[in-house]
């Protein structure tokens, strides 16, 4: 079999990313994916750092921290050729690492987050006099009123309305957002209609649940350019028309660049020469299949993907190349007492240490693998839930091991 230049394990928002910029580089890639990856359950922003201003805090961070052994040459280069593949799908994002951009979420609260969709971009609706909150008749968990009251803490001298329509699409049965997206994918002027029947006038902003398709901004643009008023998507539960569009995104993207995909594939160990990785094997009904490589980029997850189980309370293994895992020692690191204490969770910051390669060290800090790299939630030392950093760290160690 023709060796890839490299080889991608994992079909989350890092195994995506990695891909991308490796076959940006003119490199023969390979993307050996197993499940659906994680991005139709995300919201679609990408988090960097709970942070007022994201590019100040991680420089402060310390020097274990993945972050620093990214650099912030990678994590720039890297959110600007992210902004670079979702425009190539008409689905720009909006924001840097110097800022926050506010996003509404599915109960009226305001989240923030560095990169964030333009159709979610909520920053401009402090200017707004009137804000229309729309619900749709059979969708489920979107309440108008709830919604309402929550942003009335954030806005409070706006006039709020709360509208519910009728889209006659939905067969008399409740939906999730991603059905209704689906739905009104090529099917727009539904709700286009009812929307037009508001009046609204450029003063004014409307609000309505994530539905506009699930491909780019294409349902979006249809519907904006037919009212005068800013209309604007909230976040939702999963599974998320955002995040399912930012899949198709980089989908687009890498079936354009020649990326070979191959889903369905389990990588169950590496062919290791020495401190070089030449391959890995996949193993599916039949027999197991060698795929070889020149490099190889480790993107399968932490534990809520399988990258990183946990059979013995504290041994955790990597399994497909047997890497050691950092795990905070003593029972008493692992957790905090208290669930909602305002700090990280001791077990968050299970995964594998790293050079500033991204290249697997052991305990001393030595390299085990001269051409593995590690990136996304594989990667320890850090609490990425507490930190809000999933997503930028996903996408910045993803470009910088493919770039290397």
């Amino acid at each position: 079999m023709k060796t890839s230049d490299v080889i991608v394990i994992g079909g989350g928002l890092a195994g995506f990313m990695a891909a991308a910029a490796a076959a940006s580089r003119k490199q023969s890639v390979t993307l050996l994916t197993y499940g659906s990856g994680s991005l139709p359950l995300a919201s679609g922003a990408i988090d960097f750092f709970d942070a007022k201003i994201p590019e100040s805090a991680i420089k402060d961070l310390p020097d274990t921290h993945p972050y620093k052994k990214i650099g912030a040459k990678a994590l720039d280069d890297a959110t600007k050729f992210f902004c670079e593949i979702t425009a190539q799908a008409n689905l720009p994002y909006v924001g840097r690492l110097s800022t926050q951009i506010p996003i509404v979420t599915a109960v009226g609260t305001l989240k923030y987050s560095a990169l964030v969709p333009e159709s979610m971009d909520a920053s401009k609706i402090i200017s707004k006099s009137k804000i229309f909150v729309v619900e749709i008749a059979g969708l489920k968990d979107f309440y108008a009123s709830m919604i309402i009251d929550n942003l009335k803490k954030h806005f409070h001298d706006r006039t709020f309305q709360a509208v519910k329509i009728d889209l006659k699409l939905l067969g008399g049965r409740d939906i999730t957002c991603m059905d209704a997206a689906q739905l009104l994918t090529d099917n727009e002027q539904p709700l286009a209609n009812e929307l037009k029947a508001l009046n609204a006038t450029p003063d004014d902003a409307i609000i309505i649940p994530p539905i506009l398709g699930v491909a780019g901004n294409f349902s979006r643009d249809v519907v904006k350019t037919q009212l005068r008023a800013d209309i604007f998507e909230t976040t939702c539960l999963p599974p998320s028309p955002a995040g399912m569009r930012l899949q198709r995104a980089f989908m687009k993207y890498l079936q354009k660049s020649g990326v070979k995909i191959l889903e369905n594939s389990k990588v169950v160990r590496g062919v290791v020469e020495g401190k070089k990785v030449t391959g890995v094997v996949v193993e599916n009904v039949v027999r197991e299949k060698t795929f070889p490589a020149r490099k190889v980029i480790l993107a399968t997850g932490g534990f809520y993907s399988g990258g990183i189980t946990l059979r013995d309370f504290d041994k955790p293994k990597e399994p497909i190349f047997d890497l050691p895992v950092f795990f905070p020692e003593g029972a008493e690191n692992w957790s905090n007492t208290e669930l909602f204490s305002g700090k990280p969770q001791g077990f968050s910051t299970t995964g594998i240490l790293t050079d500033d390669k991204l290249r697997p060290v052991d305990s001393s800090g030595k390299v085990l693998f001269d051409n593995l790299h590690v990136v996304g939630a594989n990667l320890g030392g850090c609490d990425k839930i507490f930190e809000r950093s999933s997503g930028g760290i996903a996408i910045s160690s993803a470009f910088k091991a493919a770039t290397i």
